[in-house]
């Protein structure tokens, strides 16, 4: 069997593309794209829920009785230490996800429901009919 190295003498074909205009190839996308801006703030969202402890997380807040949870009942269920779920927690609430209100010793974590809908609205976009 050829070893790589004596593959990498093969040399690309020196074919000359021709140069195609984007309306010449395909049609331009059906539907509406996302901005910049819109690109950069579900990114945030969409990294912060990249990471399996904040997406339970996020799970247990959402669907606590009564809609929020205090952070006391979010500890128990993990195998990380105290600080490590405030810092997960904190990464969700700067990610617009979730919101927090410190009552006396405890704070009480509830969902956002309209980024969670406008997260999910991106991932269930569907294309313009074609005519």
């Amino acid at each position: 069997m050829p070893s790589f190295e004596l593959r990498q003498d093969r040399g690309v074909s020196k074919q000359a593309v021709a140069d195609v205009g984007a309306g010449e190839c395909c049609p331009p996308p059906a539907g509406s794209v996302l901005s910049a801006e819109q690109a950069e703030g579900l990114s945030r969202v969409f990294k912060a829920l990249a990471d399996p402890v904040r997406l339970r997380l996020l799970s247990t807040i959402a669907g606590a009785e009564g809609g929020e949870a205090c952070v006391c009942e979010l500890t128990a269920g993990f195998d990380v230490s105290g600080p490590t779920i405030s810092h997960h927690l904190r990464v969700l609430r700067e990610a617009g996800l979730i919101e927090g209100d410190r009552r006396g010793t405890w704070i009480y974590y509830r969902a956002l429901p309209d980024a969670l809908e406008a997260a999910s609205t991106v991932l269930v976009r569907r294309p313009a009919p074609v005519r």
